[in-house]
């Protein structure tokens, strides 16, 4: 069998015939071979055939990270059917998606089950069930699919305006953005990756392809202690606030390579990492992509890295456009997919510049405002913020301003009491007063403890209007 055939086949076949016995995945205090997990994907790919799960079908997946997400992703893949990974929320958020996908078919994880019997889905959903002792049970091995665009997965956006898009990718489309990545973020056979960010997120998913390519081995941790979760891990995709975390513990670890994400690094926290033996890297990317495209290790400069291999990227007036072998097959509607590139670039809608053939953003084309007849990019604010000792994470706002048209205000997580003065002596030498935040406010918890390596801004929007903490419309 090819590569092109059928690649999470081709790769199970290829390491459990090399290294059968090899540890493949850790999850729940168990371990998987390359040969037990090839058995098991197997298994669970004639379990969903059973239940009439055929090549092209789309199969909404909706779970938080566990062994049976991986499973039944793996196997939807090996069948030629289409995953689509969806997170556990309430029904007026899961079901414009399945709309969008018009499935037949959903499968819900353990911690999502609460939701399928709460749901009123609008059409005749087939439920899927893939237990224990399904997989258990020896099957032969089955003939394996293939989706005639050969694609593995679908990823909705986060979307900073609109509705989430369906990105709908091919496994050489995941294989190129591993690769590339790979080249010069070094991750071998013999290292061990956490699965630290959600497989519904283009993140996450990029870190079971770089496992899958490398032949490498994945930890599924429970999710609940990140520092219990990183023991016998080399590698893992943390934000600066959860590195901080787990430095402070001051005990011995094995990460040896962190790629950081979400926000500003303090260089002290990167010399911290660095004398504990932990190389720190940091990268820009976007679900489109295939999540990374530029990356870099953290040396204190602005900038978001270099370009990755099987990557292009150009910048014309300060628009930023990538192309490239990582670029989604494109938005998947009821089965149809419409492209996302014009002339062979997408516009990421996000602003930067180049300097010496490194990318600096400066921010959202849409996180643009004009206040007084001065432009200002809340990244700009966010990013000199998060430089003081005390701000771990800030979501610039604009709201309406009837001298000024609209004016910035800041939410701010922080573990010690906001101070407006501090703050703003803070600013004083390092930011124009007239970007200044009029007003500061506490971020909510549920908006910090989201699990994405990538804060929310809509969900920081959608708590400050609902939350009436400042009478200002926001813009």
């Amino acid at each position: 069998m090819s590569q092109s055939d059928n690649s999470v086949q081709y790769w199970l076949l290829k390491w459990s015939e090399i290294s059968p016995d090899k540890c493949a995945l850790v999850s729940d205090n168990s371990r998987y071979s390359w040969a037990q997990l090839t058995s098991l994907v197997n298994n669970a790919s004639a379990t969903l055939r059973d239940q009439n799960i055929v090549q092209g079908d789309a199969v909404a997946l909706v779970s938080k990270n566990s062994f049976e997400l991986l499973l039944t992703y793996l196997a939807c893949v090996n069948l030629g059917a289409v995953p689509a990974l969806i997170t556990p929320s309430t029904e007026n958020v899961i079901v414009p998606k399945l709309d969008t996908l018009d499935c037949k078919s959903v499968w819900f994880g353990s911690d999502a089950l609460g939701h399928a019997n709460r749901m009123c889905l609008g059409k005749d959903y087939s439920l899927l069930k893939l237990t224990a002792k399904d997989i258990a049970k020896p099957y032969p091995t089955i003939t394996h699919g293939v989706h005639s665009e050969n694609l593995v997965s679908i990823v909705f956006t986060s979307g900073s305006t609109g509705p989430p898009k369906a990105v709908a990718h091919t496994h050489k489309q995941h294989e190129a953005s591993a690769q590339g990545l790979l080249a010069r973020f070094h991750f071998g056979p013999n290292d061990t990756w956490l699965l630290s960010l959600p497989m519904f997120h283009v993140s996450g998913l990029a870190i079971v392809w770089r496992w899958l390519t490398v032949g490498a081995q994945l930890k599924i941790g429970s999710g609940k202690n990140l520092f219990t979760d990183l023991l016998g891990v080399t590698h893992a995709s943390l934000v600066p606030t959860q590195l901080k975390r787990i430095l402070s513990y001051g005990e011995k670890l094995t990460l040896t390579r962190v790629l950081l994400g979400g926000s500003h690094i303090p260089l002290p926290l990167v010399l911290e990492a660095n004398q504990r033996g932990i190389d720190t890297w940091l990268g820009y990317g976007m679900t489109e992509a295939a999540s990374t495209v530029l990356a870099k290790q953290v040396n204190g400069k602005e900038g978001v890295g270099f370009l990755l291999p099987n990557r292009k990227l150009k910048v014309e007036e300060q628009r930023i456009y990538i192309g490239g072998d990582t670029l989604a097959s494109g938005y998947y509607y009821q089965g149809k997919l419409k492209p996302i590139v014009e002339n062979g670039w997408f516009d990421s809608k996000d602003l930067g510049v180049l300097q010496d053939d490194e990318l600096r953003i400066l921010g959202r084309a849409d996180n643009l405002f004009i206040s007084g007849g001065e432009n200002i990019h809340c990244e700009e604010i966010e990013a000199v913020l998060t430089q003081h000792e005390n701000i771990l994470n800030a979501v610039i706002i604009p709201v309406q301003d009837d001298e000024y048209g609209a004016r910035p205000i800041a939410i701010i997580q922080s573990e010690h009491a906001l101070d407006k003065e501090e703050f703003e002596q803070f600013l004083l030498q390092r930011l124009d007063k007239f970007k200044w935040p009029d007003e500061y406010f506490e971020m909510p918890k549920v908006v910090s403890q989201d699990p994405s390596i990538k804060l929310s801004r809509i969900k920081v929007k959608e708590w400050f209007i609902s939350s009436r903490v400042s009478k200002k419309k926001v813009i």
